[in-house]
């Protein structure tokens, strides 16, 4: 919507701001994934490197690893003794698998996924950049600044909106937010 309004306000034809509108979607599509794709994959390659560093600290020094964990457990509210057991037991299981979970914060359900993050993002950012691109395509050539710029804020405060009962939060706040910052950018 920003793009779209900074075209429109230069007095530019229909056309080039409807081109511009799909070539900022794809572009942003595009930039969007990128950075998401690079985030997550240094997130993936930090949790291999803990996880390398953790099989190798249990293969030298198995005792002060099952210390280690026994004191996360007295820490989190068991008694030293339940936590020596609890520490054990897990650790005959899968003492990777305990210090991932409970010491590294790493788990399979939540591990980094590159390319599902990166086509996620682009997804969202297209969905979002469709809105515009619709609007400027359907709008009468003289009332598009104020037709994008209008749209762009009422779909921000209902995602806003959304986002913010989703996450439990006020609707109020939540649509404020988005709708304050989406203004800001598009002035």
């Amino acid at each position: 919507a920003s793009l779209v309004v900074g075209v429109a306000a230069a007095q530019s034809s229909q056309s080039t701001i409807v081109v511009t509108a799909v070539a900022g979607l794809v572009a942003g599509a595009m930039s969007m994934a990128a950075g998401e794709y690079v985030s997550v994959h240094s997130q993936a390659d930090t949790e291999k490197a803990d996880l390398d560093r953790e099989r190798a600290e249990l293969a030298t020094d198995p005792a002060a690893e099952a210390r280690e964990l026994t004191a996360i457990y007295v820490g989190r509210g068991l008694t030293p003794e339940l936590a020596q057991q609890v520490s054990a037991q897990l650790m005959a299981h899968d003492a990777l698998g305990a210090h991932a979970r409970d010491e590294l914060n790493v788990s399979p359900a939540l591990a980094a996924r590159p390319v599902q993050a990166a086509l996620t993002s682009a997804a969202s950012f297209a969905i979002g950049a469709a809105l515009p691109l619709a609007v400027a395509v359907v709008a009468p050539a003289s009332s598009l600044l104020y037709a994008v710029a209008g749209s762009a804020l009422v779909f921000l405060a209902l995602l806003g909106a959304v986002a913010a009962r989703t996450g439990g939060a006020s609707m109020a706040v939540g649509a404020w937010r988005v709708t304050f910052w989406g203004a800001l950018a598009m002035a």
